[in-house]
């Protein structure tokens, strides 16, 4: 009994980091029906962003303490992955919505940008891994045989609490209701008055910025930085979030969960190099049986 709960909190951390970074995918697409592929390579530049941020705090020229630091990094780190995500939109999106560009070039434009992302991070960084400084002294509680750690529990609350609040953005403010009205009419949007490129551009510091936080938790439970790190876990976040049922909040949380448990429960029968194996082909049964997604409805498209 011991293992399965032990095995259950592992899955729970697992999913919270894929959940985390299925939001943002799920958040963008919508509003814009984009599929922003850079996504999970913006969580990469959160990663490098916070070690750097915390880096500089904990160096000689503030010399704070790691909680501190801690502190201080997160709300820095979400704002400047916020910086990056509106970069993208401003510089390689837009014009391309602006134009009425096809959605597939939209797409490739969006791979492009992850690509480029992983490159400069490789051309100035170089191929070598840097080690994420210890923010949070680790604790460790033994709750009836079962491991628990303070890192591992911040994971899971800041994914529940970062749902929560985009639930509530979405649904209960004015500025979730025009993403609600941009996703379903986004031609007659402007006629009513509605500033759809401030919506949108609000929309990408959401989705950037919970990107950054979710690559700062996992820089610091897993303290090895390298610059393909974001390009396997975007995947995996992004199926993750078309599992649950793409566009919709409540379907990305449930799908990086699932993901996450999925594959926890795999490594526990099997070997590990069976991991991805069993957990995409069960995912791909989940779509062939249900295609729009566990919590997906079918949308029709006006001509």
């Amino acid at each position: 009994m011991d293992f399965i709960f032990q095995n259950v909190l592992n899955a729970l951390q697992w999913g919270s980091f894929y959940a985390l970074i299925a939001l943002g995918y799920t958040l963008v697409y919508g509003v814009l029906r984009l599929i922003n592929f850079a996504h999970g390579d913006i969580f990469m530049v959160g990663a490098y962003i916070s070690f750097f941020v915390a880096g500089f705090l904990l160096g000689p020229l503030a010399g704070l303490s790691p909680m501190m630091t801690f502190l201080l990094t997160v709300p820095l780190t979400m704002i400047l992955t916020a910086c990056v995500g509106v970069t993208l939109e401003r510089i390689a999106y837009r014009p391309l919505r602006r134009k009425g560009a096809h959605r597939l070039y939209v797409v490739i434009t969006a791979l492009m940008c992850g690509l480029i992302l992983e490159y400069s991070n490789l051309a100035v960084l170089g191929a070598s891994r840097l080690k994420f400084p210890e923010l949070v002294d680790k604790q460790i509680w033994n709750v009836g045989g079962v491991a628990i750690t303070n890192l591992k529990v911040l994971v899971i609350v800041a994914a529940i609490a970062v749902f929560l609040f985009l639930q509530w953005v979405v649904t209960r403010t004015r500025v979730g209701m025009a993403m609600r009205a941009i996703s379903y009419d986004k031609f007659a949007i402007p006629l009513m008055g509605i500033p759809m490129d401030n919506i949108i551009v609000i929309t990408f510091i959401l989705g950037s910025g919970f990107a950054g936080l979710a690559g700062l938790l996992f820089a610091m439970s897993y303290p090895v930085l390298e610059p393909f790190m974001g390009m396997l876990i975007g995947w995996k976040a992004f199926i993750a979030a078309v599992v649950g049922g793409i566009g919709d909040i409540k379907g990305a949380f449930v799908g990086g969960f699932l993901l996450g448990a999925i594959e926890v429960a795999v490594v526990t029968v099997f070997p590990s190099t069976y991991r991805d194996l069993f957990a995409f082909t069960i995912l791909l049964l989940i779509l062939w049986m249900k295609p729009t997604g566990l919590f997906g409805i079918p949308q029709s498209t006006k001509i």
